[in-house]
């Protein structure tokens, strides 16, 4: 077969078949011959006809290459995975994911598009994306749009194509690190490295201020409902005020759908001005970066103590362990997914929860009046703290469950009844 020079419009493929007289099998025997075809590139899409290189360069020297999508720009920051297979716009919304590069290992990313029920805030928060396949053409009646274009608008740089198993089975071994991950950009191997090594994790990172509301807020929206049903009511409950170090709207939304009235407040809200929005309990939200560098938050808390209902979830829940004059730690490569087993330790029950989280609350520095109320079963970490005699708790997963499964709804209506004055 005549190889097409490149000079040639298209490229041209043809294939020979091997066919032997005796059934299965394919050896020495007459060729059948399919003639070759001409495929116009410009029937491709831009990403496939025009390829463009990819690189991610963590700090410890690995490369891993890709193609670009979407602007060419160079995105850094630490480097995590989510093993989650569904709740792509969740996460690349979610403030808590601030300051890293996020690697999907659902095999194909975008099948579904975006549309604005599923955001958990106003942008975008990931400072990359690198996932194994882009679907370029989403399939679902709510898409308004494509994840690319939802990403370019915000310059953020998506790498696809890379081999993300390897990738992750990597950042496993090695933990999480730093990185760099550069999309269309020519920088060599050798000047990446450089740059890679150089880059800054979470660790000692206060990021809060970066993506908290700058003043009190009243959420407006009403709770969630099924696309396409109509909108949900509900009776004025008690005021809970959320102290915002990076909340996902579906907190909010969940805790309107228990009931509440819901009144955000910046993390710098000292607790004279909490308290003066008179709560019936506090919330205090997740959020970005290494909880023992945010200084002001746990002060607040352990001024808040004994005076309302408290609930803290995710780095709320590892304030609530640092104002209890606990300690955190950094996990090796974090806990991001939809299917992390905890357990109950007063039922014995078994959770399947959401998670994204790089750091935990250390079990031996709590006090003897902090109950471990919930237990990762995967690596015995905490996943809730229970103070009865201050009405607090801590819980380390995501009970709003966006992206994830719903075992762990009930943690809102049971805060909510809690702040009416329930048990």
């Amino acid at each position: 077969m005549t190889k097409a020079r490149p000079a040639e419009v298209g490229l041209r493929i043809g294939r020979v078949v091997e066919r032997s007289s005796q059934p299965g099998e394919f050896a020495g025997s007459a060729a059948v011959r399919y003639p070759a075809g001409l495929v116009e590139n410009g029937l491709l899409h831009p990403l496939l006809a025009r390829p463009r290189r990819a690189r991610l360069v963590l700090a410890d020297g690995s490369v891993y290459a890709g193609f670009a999508a979407g602007p060419e720009a160079v995105g850094e920051g630490e480097v995590v995975f989510n093993t989650s297979m569904f709740g792509y716009q969740e996460m690349l919304t979610d403030p808590s994911y601030a300051g890293q590069v996020l690697v999907l290992t659902a095999a194909h990313v975008g099948n579904v598009g975006v549309n604005l029920d599923d955001e958990e805030s106003g942008r975008i928060w990931v400072r990359g994306l690198i996932v194994p396949d882009l679907s370029l053409v989403p399939s679902n009646w709510r898409a308004a749009g494509s994840v690319l274009d939802l990403l370019g608008r915000e310059g953020i740089p998506v790498g696809w194509g890379f081999d993300t198993r390897a990738l992750v089975l990597h950042l496993r071994e090695a933990g999480a690190l730093p990185g760099l991950l550069a999309c269309g950009v020519e920088m060599d191997d050798g000047e990446l490295r450089e740059r890679a090594a150089r880059a800054r994790g979470t660790d000692g990172c206060d990021l809060t201020g970066e993506v908290a509301r700058r003043r009190v807020e009243t959420w407006q929206a009403p709770p969630w409902a099924p696309p396409g049903s109509a909108a949900r009511t509900v009776s004025p409950g008690p005021r809970i005020v959320v102290i915002d170090c990076g909340a996902k709207q579906s907190i909010l939304r969940q805790l309107r759908g228990a009931g509440a009235e819901v009144v955000v407040a910046p993390p710098s809200a000292p607790p004279a001005e909490i308290m003066a929005l008179d709560p019936a309990g506090v919330v205090v939200s997740n959020g970005p970066g290494d909880p023992a560098a945010v200084a002001a938050v746990p002060e607040t808390i352990r001024a808040l103590l004994g005076k309302r209902p408290l609930l803290g979830i995710c780095l709320g829940h590892q304030l609530l362990g640092l104002a209890l004059d606990g300690r955190t730690y950094k996990l090796r490569f974090g806990h991001h997914g939809a299917n992390h087993p905890v357990r109950d330790e007063t039922t014995g029950a078994v959770w399947i929860t959401s998670q994204n989280h790089n750091y935990a609350v250390e079990a031996g520095s709590l006090p003897a009046r902090a109950r471990v109320s919930m237990t990762n079963l995967t690596d015995g970490s905490v996943e809730g703290l229970m103070i009865e005699e201050l009405r607090a708790e801590g819980i380390q997963f995501h009970p709003e469950a966006g992206p994830g499964p719903h075992d762990a709804l009930g943690v809102f209506a049971r805060f909510v009844n809690r702040c009416r004055g329930g048990s």
